[in-house]
């Protein structure tokens, strides 16, 4: 970014904003299990991540950049920097393909993420470079690996993350392949939505690893056990991200829910049980299972990963509900 920041004298509504985004976070609850990160998210400045951010309009996006002439304007951006809120970072062709988190999930997942001092950490989807940052904050640059598909997104989140003092290992290359030069993690966060566990990342973990990533509209937490084995539950956060791009990664089903009840079709925790189960479960068969077990929330449900095989189930892994997984 240029320089209108320090010439303008923003460098206080940045500090204000960042102080009372940390605010929020903590009342949030999101790091109270390891509040360590608190120091993180005062330290690493995130409108050096987002020099240009777009903002729903009439029939499109504004964008809002750091080099606006209008300083009104200036500091609008400077402050919708530090909303806690997602901010959509890279359109093309009016899709959404890139942005920055919401903080306060973000904190959420780095939480459960579990991280202890000298972990290596691999991030799948380097968006804006924030999120490497604040690991890179917290464990240090040699520990983080984060990773892309995309050679415009990877250089601009090096060149934000250079920026800010952070210069963690950042590849261009398939996420869903991982990054087995950097091998092996002891823990792998991703930051886009999955709709199957990659079997290469089981490779690359070490015994006990802790795979944290979106699917279906929510978080799962896996323990790995060894190179071909994985379990774990949903969490039961909500969590919405753009897809994994990849070519390992299979199109997700969107089965039509037009002939169900409203209650069901627009209830949040029905919609996670849909796409949790695309391809395998009929949308009348996953209504009446809903009802049956008295609308279940996300933590009753868990994914298993045992060699070529990988299914998600309700309440327990070998219970008499379980559905295939690509």
């Amino acid at each position: 970014m240029g320089t209108h920041a320090v010439d303008h004298g923003l460098e206080r509504v940045a500090a204000e904003a960042r102080a009372a985004l940390v605010r929020e976070i903590e009342a949030s609850g999101a790091w109270e299990a390891d509040p360590v990160w608190r120091e993180a998210f005062e330290a690493v400045p995130r409108h050096l991540f987002v020099p240009y951010y777009y903002v729903g309009a009439l029939g499109g996006f504004e964008r809002l950049w750091g080099e606006e002439r209008d300083p009104r304007r200036r500091e609008r951006w400077l402050r919708g920097a530090y909303a806690d809120t997602p901010l959509a970072t890279r359109v093309r062709d009016g899709e959404l393909i890139s942005s920055s988190s919401q903080p306060s999930l973000m904190a959420k997942m780095l939480v459960e993420l579990e991280v202890t001092d000298g972990d290596r950490v691999l991030e799948i989807g380097a968006g804006t470079g924030y999120n490497a940052a604040l690991l890179a904050h917290r464990l240090g640059d040699e520990l983080v690996t984060t990773v892309d598909l995309d050679i415009d997104i990877t250089e601009s989140a090096r060149q934000h993350l250079a920026a800010a003092g952070y210069h963690p290992s950042v590849v261009t290359g398939d996420g869903a392949r991982g990054v087995p030069e950097r091998a092996p993690y002891d823990r792998i966060i991703a930051t886009c939505t999955l709709h199957s566990i990659p079997r290469p990342w089981l490779a690359q973990c070490t015994p006990g690893a802790r795979i944290l990533a979106p699917m279906a509209t929510g978080l799962i937490r896996l323990r790995v056990r060894d190179g071909g084995h994985a379990e774990g539950r949903f969490l039961h956060t909500p969590a919405y991200f753009v897809p994994l791009r990849g070519g390992s990664e299979p199109e997700a089903a969107h089965p039509h829910l037009g002939g169900l009840p409203r209650r069901a079709r627009d209830h949040e925790l029905f919609r996670f049980l849909i796409s949790l189960t695309a391809g395998s479960l009929d949308p009348r068969e996953a209504l009446a299972l809903w009802e049956r077990e008295r609308m279940p929330s996300r933590e009753r449900y868990g994914i298993t990963v045992s060699g070529e095989t990988a299914w998600a189930w309700l309440d327990d892994p070998e219970g008499p509900y379980s559905w295939p997984l690509p």
